[in-house]
């Protein structure tokens, strides 16, 4: 490309157009059926299977696996989705490398886990493209609950509380459904807008009424719905971004990680896209991954990935750090962000501080170094905004700065419980947020019944 079109700085169509749809093709294209048999047959069906221990959900993994080995991909996906409604998404976006493939029998003896992931998205996509739904509405109870947010935590919860004859209302703040499978991971990972096909298959069992563009502390507070409804689950998420804490990251150019992924993936049109020459991202975990990679994948030039510690560290999975480097990324470790420099307002460059351990303790050795930048992006994590918890009525216990609960969801208010990434103790992963919405629903049943 040549190089005077990249002194215009941040902007979009950088590659030819054809390329950019090549680049932002499925991860991991679908196993055909054949493909699906095959490896299906490496599963040993261990007894007291690792593999399903190590996932949140608990899904039956090697019954799953025979079932599709045996040709019966709709058992298959009844399996998964009687511990995992979401389990399309999750099969898509789950660190499966850390979970229950890094646990897997074949992983440990040969280096070559089944891939359990892929497989449960052949048996998933099955049963959705045929519209198979396994489950029906109880008799209705009369009891009414609502559900803020419609994330991974939300919709789990919603799903397994409609299969008991509840009414739900889910109040969603923003224009769609999803929460983050539709607004925060990389647009490669869930391709034709699998995010909301799934939102209609969960929502399809009925009893799920959803409200959209309704927020928490502007629309209505939680004393309403505690008065209003006899039960209320929060699934918030986390709405805060964290800062840098650079002099000078107010510049132009400076932007939060999560927002250009949530743009990118709300875009009909990547070419329009404004990427800059060369990109820094701060940050070490998945977040920082999916925008570095996808800012390579839109043009840019340079991409580079900065993180304060050692590699071994970082939240991102060997699997994502290695498809950043396979996409030409650059990561860096050992060195925190300390000034955004800046010309006209525009960010040129950013200074970091390399950095080393003291002890248990970190800390900037004066040294510094400086990375040209037109584009820096802030992915070192997000946080839990309590303000619009607390709007009126009793406030909600917290724990670190998110929502404290017990171990069946259950909030400091009577009728509350929450789940998902605004909990304390939270890990932030999507399969996490099913299994917590679900076992919140189970207990919000035994509680309107009595």
């Amino acid at each position: 490309m040549a190089e005077g079109h990249f002194k215009e700085g941040i902007v979009g169509g950088r590659l030819a157009p054809a390329q950019y749809a090549d680049n932002f093709s499925d991860l991991h294209p679908p196993l055909d059926h054949h493909e699906a048999l095959v490896e299906s047959d490496r599963c040993y069906f261990c007894y007291d299977a690792p593999c399903m221990q190590a996932c949140p959900t608990s899904i039956d993994i090697p019954m799953f696996i025979r079932q599709i080995s045996t040709g019966n991909p709709i058992g298959s996906a009844k399996t998964i989705f009687d511990q995992n409604i979401l389990g399309g998404m999750c099969a898509r976006v789950c660190p499966t490398e850390t979970l229950c493939e890094e646990v897997c029998v074949r992983e440990v003896a040969e280096g070559k886990p089944v891939q359990i992931g892929r497989l449960q998205r052949y048996a998933t996509d099955v049963a959705m493209a045929q519209g198979k739904q396994f489950y029906s509405r109880a008799e209705p109870s009369g009891k009414t609950v609502a559900i803020v947010g419609a994330g991974p935590a939300g919709l789990a919860a919603a799903h397994r509380l409609a299969r008991h004859g509840h009414d739900v209302t889910i109040l969603e703040a923003r224009p769609k459904s999803g929460g983050l499978n539709e607004y925060g991971i990389a647009a490669y990972k869930s391709t034709d807008d699998f995010a909301q096909a799934e939102v209609d298959y969960v929502t399809a069992i009925g009893g799920i009424k959803t409200e959209n563009g309704k927020a928490l502390g502007r629309d209505y507070h939680l004393a309403d719905l505690t008065a209003s409804y006899d039960a209320v689950f929060l699934g918030l998420g986390l709405a805060g971004v964290n800062a840098l804490r650079a002099e000078g990251e107010d510049a132009s150019g400076v932007s939060n990680a999560v927002d250009f992924i949530s743009t990118l993936r709300q875009s009909s049109d990547l070419a329009g896209l404004p990427v800059g020459r060369r990109v820094v991202v701060i940050g070490g975990g998945m977040t920082a991954v999916d925008a570095a990679v996808q800012s390579k994948l839109l043009g840019a030039e340079e991409v580079t990935i900065c993180y304060r510690r050692g590699q071994e560290h970082m939240n991102a999975s060997e699997f994502e750090q290695d498809l950043a480097a396979a996409n030409g990324v650059v990561i860096r470790h050992w060195l925190q962000p300390k000034k955004v420099i800046s010309e006209g307002g525009k960010v040129v460059a950013i200074e970091l501080e390399y950095t080393a351990m003291k002890g248990d303790k970190l800390s900037g050795t004066g040294e510094t170094v400086r990375l040209a930048a037109d584009q820096v992006f802030k992915a070192i994590g997000q946080s839990f905004e309590p303000s619009a918890l607390n709007g009126s009525g009793p406030s909600v216990a917290m724990d670190g700065g998110r929502i404290k609960v017990d171990g069946e969801g259950r909030t400091s208010l009577a009728k509350v419980w929450a789940g998902g990434d605004c909990i304390a103790g939270g890990d932030d992963l999507t399969v996490s947020a099913v299994a917590q919405g679900r076992d919140a629903a189970e207990s919000i049943h035994r509680a309107l019944v009595g």
